[in-house]
């Protein structure tokens, strides 16, 4: 009887071309839409380090992806609580020192000369109030600014323009959570709420496909571990956000009786992917347009 079972567990999973791993919301593929960042690969993030699949499947033609020079990696990219210099501190305080530094080196002192012993005393005050500048430029330009979800920073994260809050983090995290239990769920319309139309077709499709062979997904346990922003920017009225996300799970396959055909219930698995999530500015909230695999 148990290999009459098996035998069934490897036709199903056979079937339906799927690999052990490749169970859980999107299996293990990269498909949907970055905008006219599609086909171009997220920059890599302390989460997702290494190699990013490229899409396997996406409703939008390569024909009409705009043919631009591809962006540069953001600075957000860099470790966690690394400063992040401002241009506006870097020129200024820069021409001030330079100026002194090139007074010095012209033997006029540094800003015209040290003649004696009032002059002494102006070359010493000039030195203090340029410090003094230094000092509040700093504060002003140079505070930390950290790419991270909840617990690891708690300030904003420009990228491209787009300012990437905690909240947006806390929401990028929520939808991770939900998506995974409506999927289990086998809930359309709850996923039509979280997802482009295009992830729900993708999903709707993927769903109806272990239905026809009589089989059923379901991820439970769902911990999110650690994620960090990949690049954000806006095309229009929307803003794009692509995040790594690192997070464990059960993920198990059964037959219509319940009979487990692939996974573990009780050993949790570690996955990385990039998610994108997109949204219109100014009104309504983030929701999933694409997912990618991390190696």
């Amino acid at each position: 009887m148990r290999l009459i079972h098996a035998l069934a567990a490897l036709a199903l999973l056979a079937g339906a071309g799927l690999h052990p791993a490749d169970a859980r919301p999107g299996r293990g593929t990269s498909l949907g839409s970055r905008g006219s960042r599609t086909y171009s690969l997220p920059p890599p993030t302390a989460t997702a380090p290494n190699f990013v699949r490229p899409m396997d499947r996406s409703l939008t033609a390569r024909s009409a992806m705009p043919s631009a020079a591809p962006a540069a990696p953001y600075p957000m990219n860099r470790p966690y609580g690394m400063v992040n210099r401002h241009p506006f501190m870097t020129g200024f305080a820069g021409g001030l020192l330079g100026a002194g530094l090139f007074g010095l080196l012209s033997g006029h002192g540094l800003f015209g000369g040290v003649h004696g012993l009032f002059s002494f005393i102006g070359f010493l005050i000039q030195i203090a109030i340029i410090g003094a500048i230094v000092v509040w430029l700093l504060r002003r330009f140079g505070g930390r600014r950290t790419a991270s979800f909840p617990g690891v920073g708690s300030n904003r994260a420009p990228s491209g323009g787009v300012t990437i809050t905690p909240d947006d983090y806390r929401a990028f995290e929520r939808l991770l959570l939900d998506i995974q239990a409506a999927w289990s769920a086998q809930n359309l319309r709850a996923l039509n709420t979280m997802a482009t139309p295009e992830m729900v077709s993708h999903f709707s499709e993927q769903l109806a496909d272990y239905a026809s062979r009589g089989a059923r997904n379901v991820t439970s346990n769902v911990r999110f571990q650690r994620g960090d922003l990949s690049e954000a920017w806006r095309e229009g009225n929307l803003t794009y956000a692509t995040v790594a996300m690192q997070y464990s799970l059960t993920d198990v396959t059964t037959d219509m009786l319940g009979h487990v055909i692939d996974g573990s219930a009780t050993e949790p698995m570690m996955v990385t992917e990039l998610w994108t999530f997109v949204r219109a500015d100014g009104r309504g909230n983030w929701i999933l347009s694409a997912i990618q695999q991390a190696g």
